[in-house]
């Protein structure tokens, strides 16, 4: 299983997410062209390497271009997200994220989501740092992301409507239920952007989640502190005892026949973004002889709720059978490989630490079948003779030998 996580011992806020996804290897100019996606005026990414106590990282800093003198309440920020040309995972993502902040400022101001104007949050520079979060996020490609205990840092800072002790409120809100501490560095750790970002994606709040390294990298902030790196670090990896001890999910299932056959992929799509692991659909014969579908949902327990709530939503179903289960899978890693077709993200099984399977990631298959014209069949078997006798390949296994 491939597990992000997020070592927030001094915090995190959105520039210094996006400088931990860069620093983890994430092609800088692939980010700007999303980015220029929004259509979206105004704003420039400064990219640079820096250091914080020794610590090499990656800074990002969203300069602003233009002069804003106005404030954008939710719905603007949905005509913009919805409006561009990113794919659907990814605005789904952004407004996740955006509703964290725009939930948390109703509660904290006591009026509702659509009366709320952003202010610092919904500048182009945030705007950039949340879409940026969710652009790298389904880039990568996580089964889980985990996150450690947040520092929120200490002392005041300055909202628009006056200045407040450290956790800002709208952080504070964002941040309920999950583990914090303070006065580890004296300034704000914490911004209500980094808070949302990880309130979004986080699947669970634990330093004590056993976990094979693959890359460390590191998002560096812009404030400096004598004693503690301004520093957002994270991991990227794999989980170490799925193949011996599994793990518990859940199964969710229900029988329809009343439903038109059209929908079943407009659901599919929303319960894989909703977090299923799988949903497949089988065949029966119901009641009074009527042909019939199982909808069957395979997912982790913690998203059980927004998966039955799709399913009631958008199918037609009355009732749902839910059945707890062991899942064991194998331990899974992905890397980017050249090969003659250009980079080539290649999926890699390990059962008890032996390779078991490698292969090209369909998408990539499909990609580079409809740029060349090429039999997609042909494309993965070429994928697979030329790496499998490349320099690159050697060195990968040779270095899983000493794993």
């Amino acid at each position: 299983m491939k597990i992000l996580y997020y070592d927030c011992f001094c915090g995190i806020s959105g520039d210094m997410n996006l400088g931990a996804m860069i620093d983890l290897g994430i092609d800088k100019e692939y980010i700007i062209r999303e980015l220029k996606k929004l259509n979206l005026s105004g704003w420039d990414l400064n990219i640079k390497n820096e250091q914080r106590h020794g610590i090499k990282g990656t800074m990002v800093s969203v300069v602003r271009t233009t002069h804003e003198d106005y404030h954008r309440n939710i719905s603007d920020i949905e005509k913009i997200i919805v409006g561009s040309s990113l794919d659907q995972k990814t605005r789904d993502l952004s407004m996740k994220i955006f509703m964290k902040v725009a939930d948390a400022e109703a509660r904290v101001h006591g009026i509702p989501v659509e009366k709320i104007h952003f202010h610092e949050v919904g500048a182009v520079d945030s705007i950039i740092d949340i879409v940026g979060a969710a652009i790298c996020y389904n880039y990568l490609k996580i089964d889980e992301v985990h996150v450690s205990i947040i520092e929120l840092g200490s002392g005041m800072v300055k909202c628009d409507h006056g200045i407040f002790p450290v956790p800002a409120p709208a952080t504070a809100d964002i941040l309920v239920d999950m583990p914090v501490r303070k006065g580890g560095v004296d300034f704000e750790a914490t911004t209500p952007t980094g808070a949302a970002i990880i309130a979004a994606i986080g699947d669970s709040f634990d330093s004590k989640i056993p976990l094979r390294i693959s890359k460390a990298a590191y998002g560096v902030g812009h404030k400096d502190h004598p004693e503690v790196p301004n520093l957002l670090r994270v991991f990227l990896g794999e989980s170490v005892d799925e193949a011996s001890s599994g793990h518990e999910a859940v199964l969710l299932e229900c029988n329809i026949d009343d439903m038109n056959p059209e929908f079943y992929e407009y659901i599919s799509e929303k319960l894989f973004n909703a977090g299923a692991s799988d949903v497949f659909l089988s065949n029966i014969i119901m009641k009074k002889g009527r042909p019939g579908i199982i909808l069957s949902i395979i997912c982790e327990k913690e998203n059980t709720g927004i998966i039955k709530e799709v399913i009631f939503t958008e199918s037609t179903t009355l009732g749902i059978r839910t059945f707890p289960f062991k899942k064991d899978t194998l331990a899974r890693i992905s890397e980017t490989i050249k090969t003659s077709f250009g980079p080539v993200v290649f999926k890699r099984s390990f059962y008890m630490d032996r390779e078991v399977s490698f292969k090209p990631e369909s998408d990539d298959c499909r990609r580079i079948a409809s740029e060349t014209g090429i039999p997609v069949k042909e494309v993965y078997s070429r994928l697979i003779g030329e790496i499998r006798t490349s320099k690159n390949f050697k060195n990968a296994k040779q270095k899983n030998k000493g794993t």
